[in-house]
C-alpha cells in the first residue's frame, strides 16, 4: 500500500531552464578562437542552462563525443518535466501531458512536457535511452550543444553563443564538426539548424505563455488518481488553460490567439492532459 500522498511535481527549476540561467555558475573566457571572431580578446561570462555542468564556446577545431541515437543525457534521466518549444506542442501532446509551470509566483510561465509523477522520476527513461517510439523533446536532443547567454565585459549580449559541454570534448574519441579548412561538415549543419531553430521557437513559446497569462487563462490544477496497488496519488504544482476562462475572451483576443497559432496549441495542451493516464500505466508497469 502506498497510501494517500500529495506530491508537488517540483518542476519549477526545470521550467526556468529556458527562461533564465543559474546565477553563481558563470565561467569566464577570452573569446579568441570561438566561432564568432568579432568577440575576440574580450572577456566573456557564460552561464550554463539547466542540466549542463560547464560549457565552453564551440571552436572549429573541437572534437565532440556525440550521443548515440536515442541516448538520454545524464541530467534528463531524472527529470520529471522538460521545457518544450512552440512547434513541439503537437508531437509532445501525442505522448506526454503538457502543463504550464512557474518558478516566480506566476510572473512568468513555461510550457512543459510531464515525464514523471514524482521527483526525479522520468518514466520515459529506459536505462540510458529514451523509450522507443516516443518523441524526444528538443531540449534533450540538442545536448551536448546549447545556445547560452553571454556577457561581454559585464554587459549582457542580446544574441546567444553556441556552446558545448566541456566534458564531451575529446580529441581522441570525438568527432570533428568542421573540416581542415574550417568549413562546416554536414552533421554540424544539421545540429546548428536544430539549435538556431529551437532557440527561435523558444521565443515563440515564451510569447505564448505570456499571452495566456496576460489574458488570465491559466489556472492551477491537481492531478488525482487511485493507484491499482492501493492508495491515491495527487500531483500539484501545475497550471492549465481553463475552458471557462476561454469562453470569456472577447473577439479581439480570440482573433489574436488564432492569428498567432496559439489557439491550436491550447487545444493540443488540453487534449494532452489525458496522457496522465499513460504515465500512471507506465508507473504501474515499472512496479509490477
Amino acid at each position: 500500500m502506498e497510501g494517500d500522498r500529495t506530491l508537488d511535481l517540483g518542476i519549477a527549476n526545470a521550467a526556468l531552464s529556458h527562461l533564465s540561467y543559474h546565477p553563481g555558475e558563470r565561467e569566464f573566457y577570452r573569446a579568441a578562437g570561438s566561432l564568432n571572431n568579432a568577440l575576440s580578446s574580450r572577456l566573456m561570462q557564460i552561464t550554463p542552462p539547466f542540466g549542463y555542468t560547464r560549457i565552453v564556446p564551440l571552436r572549429r577545431d573541437h572534437k565532440v563525443r556525440l550521443p548515440a541515437p536515442g541516448e538520454i543525457p545524464a541530467f534528463a534521466r531524472t527529470l520529471n518535466a522538460i521545457p518544450i518549444s512552440f512547434a513541439e506542442f503537437a508531437p509532445v501532446a501525442r505522448d506526454y501531458p503538457i502543463a504550464f509551470a512557474t518558478g516566480d509566483g506566476g510572473k512568468t510561465f513555461a510550457a512543459m512536457a510531464i515525464l514523471g509523477l514524482a521527483s526525479e522520476e522520468n518514466l520515459f527513461c529506459d536505462g540510458a535511452a529514451w523509450a522507443p517510439g516516443t518523441y524526444v523533446p528538443a531540449y534533450a536532443r540538442r545536448y551536448p550543444f546549447c545556445m547560452a547567454k553571454v556577457s561581454l565585459d559585464n554587459v549582457q549580449q542580446q544574441n546567444r553563443l553556441i556552446c558545448v559541454e566541456n566534458d564531451d570534448l575529446d580529441d581522441a574519441a570525438g568527432e570533428p564538426m568542421f573540416d581542415a579548412q574550417g568549413q562546416p561538415l554536414e552533421k554540424w549543419k544539421a545540429i546548428e539548424r536544430l539549435l538556431t531553430e529551437y532557440e527561435a521557437d523558444l521565443e515563440r513559446s515564451r510569447e505564448l505563455c505570456s499571452i495566456l497569462a496576460d489574458y488570465g487563462l491559466l489556472e492551477q490544477f491537481t492531478m488525482q488518481a487511485n493507484l491499482n496497488q492501493g492508495g491515491s496519488l495527487q500531483i500539484a504544482g501545475m497550471n492549465r488553460v481553463a475552458d471557462k476562462k476561454l469562453e470569456t475572451l472577447n473577439a479581439a483576443q480570440l482573433k489574436n490567439l488564432l492569428k498567432k497559432g496559439i489557439l491550436a496549441r491550447v487545444y493540443a495542451h488540453q487534449l494532452s492532459l489525458d496522457n496522465f493516464a499513460r504515465l500512471l500505466d507506465r508507473r504501474a508497469a515499472r512496479k509490477a
